[in-house]
């Protein structure tokens, strides 16, 4: 039963150092360190219930989001629960749509992309609703994942904003999939639950990895029964093709194989180097070019029909409406959601509904602190209540940072487990986050200091 008036918001800069061993590392991003704006919010009930919500940031910049958080917060604070999720597509909208927000933010922090509805103020956003959903959830004792099967699809819909893709997916046209995903709903419930929903890992093959460490990562994943990987490219050609056939002779002709390029490449350069790396068999190349170049992307995608070579895209997608528009354009095989990105559970009701009514599978993007606990739920609920596939469908999976989390992520058999425990998912340990807070955790402190005394150190010739 939703209850409470929220009474505080806490938001915190929480950074894991992942560049010192080259984890999350390719061709656009060769040092990130993980991070996360962590929000906390508590409520006037005596329950001992936080909502938590986070969104995914790759170090520097963390900051301005955390101060985008704040800027946000009068919307949320002393705001009844009932009240938000009893009018969430309002209560969504008014977030997104804060007149001054998403205007004069952005004269204030002109080298960063705030908004509208994408940028540091929809990051923002999505750390919130995040947070939000996860309270709800945890209220109604239910994984996140769970609430959103059991929801009637009306309620469901009124958590949606369809504004500015109604030319693509009304609600009247959502009403009707998710009607139809009625049927059968139980029976996949029950597969998921026994089975799991099918992973592939992107951890044995980071840019920055040596051979010998893809080599061993790629044994131990082979041994666990990991059957789909996925390989960084985009910095060097003859490096990529030294790395892809290492690969692809590790894991066999069967095994599928995707590529990643970060962005790196124009259009043209595009499709030269993926006729080059066509050789190794690879599901589809990810990120080929500008994320916002739908018709680069549409070229790309008719460029590579003739060499079986699909074009997946998503991760850094602002909102619903460049998904709309790469999906109109037939610019993408694989459509990849990712659950900080856009405005958390909201927007990403809206994109899986349109995928649905394209016919384009959904292989969510993970390869972040903590989005492999979040994206779980979405994907699972796409299966049981939207897709009703699992026809070439795959959720990323990365080895890094679960320790973190309260409730960190189940893989059986190469498949996400559907989590049992109730809420988003989004929970990290106390001590992990006080270690990691940056600049005053206990990590951050060792580190500057120890990078302080190296630049003040006299060098020796």
């Amino acid at each position: 039963m939703v209850r409470g008036r929220i009474s505080r918001l806490l938001v915190r800069d929480v950074r894991f150092p992942t560049s010192l061993r080259g984890h999350g590392s390719d061709a656009m991003h060769t040092d990130p360190d993980y991070s996360a704006a962590y929000v906390v919010l508590e409520t006037d009930v005596e329950d001992g219930l936080q909502g938590c919500g986070f969104t995914f940031t790759l170090g520097k910049g963390t900051e301005v989001v955390v101060c985008a958080v704040n800027a946000l917060a009068h919307h949320v604070l002393h705001k009844d629960l009932r009240d938000i999720v009893g009018n969430f597509r309002g209560f969504y909208r008014q977030l997104t749509s804060d007149g001054q927000l998403r205007w004069e933010v952005l004269l204030l922090f002109a080298s960063y992309q705030i908004g509208p509805e994408k940028g540091v103020v929809h990051l923002a956003t999505a750390a919130i609703l995040n947070a939000v959903w996860d309270l709800w959830a945890k209220q109604e004792g239910k994984p996140l994942w769970k609430l959103l099967v059991d929801m009637d699809p009306r309620t469901l819909l009124s958590c949606i904003d369809f504004r500015y893709i109604t030319d693509a997916l009304t609600e009247e046209d959502a009403l009707e999939i998710l009607q139809k995903g009625q049927v059968g709903k139980k029976e996949r419930e029950e597969k998921m639950l026994t089975h799991g929903y099918p992973a592939y890992t992107t951890s044995c093959a980071w840019l920055g990895y040596p051979d010998d460490l893809l080599k061993q990562l790629c044994t131990a994943a082979l041994k666990d029964g990991w059957t789909r990987f996925k390989v960084k490219v985009g910095a060097d050609l003859q490096d990529d093709m030294r790395r892809c056939r290492l690969l692809r002779e590790m894991i066999g002709p069967e095994k599928t194989l995707m590529m990643d390029a970060n962005q790196c490449w124009d259009v043209p350069e595009a499709v030269e180097w993926m006729s080059k790396l066509a050789e190794f068999k690879p599901l589809w190349i990810e990120e080929p070019t500008s994320p916002d170049d739908i018709l680069g992307h549409a070229a790309i995608s008719k460029a590579l029909v003739p060499l079986g070579i699909g074009v997946a895209t998503g991760e850094q997608c602002h909102n619903r409406v460049i998904f709309k528009q790469l999906l109109q354009a037939n610019a993408l095989q694989f459509l990849q959601i990712d659950s900080c990105r856009l405005g958390s559970v909201n927007e990403n009701l809206s994109v899986l509904l349109m995928a649905k009514k394209f016919g384009i599978p959904v292989c969510p993007h993970a390869g972040g602190v903590g989005l492999c606990e979040l994206v779980q739920h979405l994907i699972i609920f796409d299966y049981i209540s939207v897709s009703a596939s699992l026809q070439n469908r795959m959720c990323e999976y990365v080895d890094h940072l679960h320790e973190h989390f309260k409730y960190p992520v189940h893989i059986k058999q190469a498949s996400y487990m559907p989590p049992k425990d109730a809420g988003y998912s989004t929970e990290m340990k106390e001590e992990s986050v006080k270690k990691h807070q940056y600049p005053d955790g206990e990590v951050w402190k060792k580190l500057l200091a120890a990078q302080e005394n190296q630049a003040f150190s006299p060098t020796t010739s």
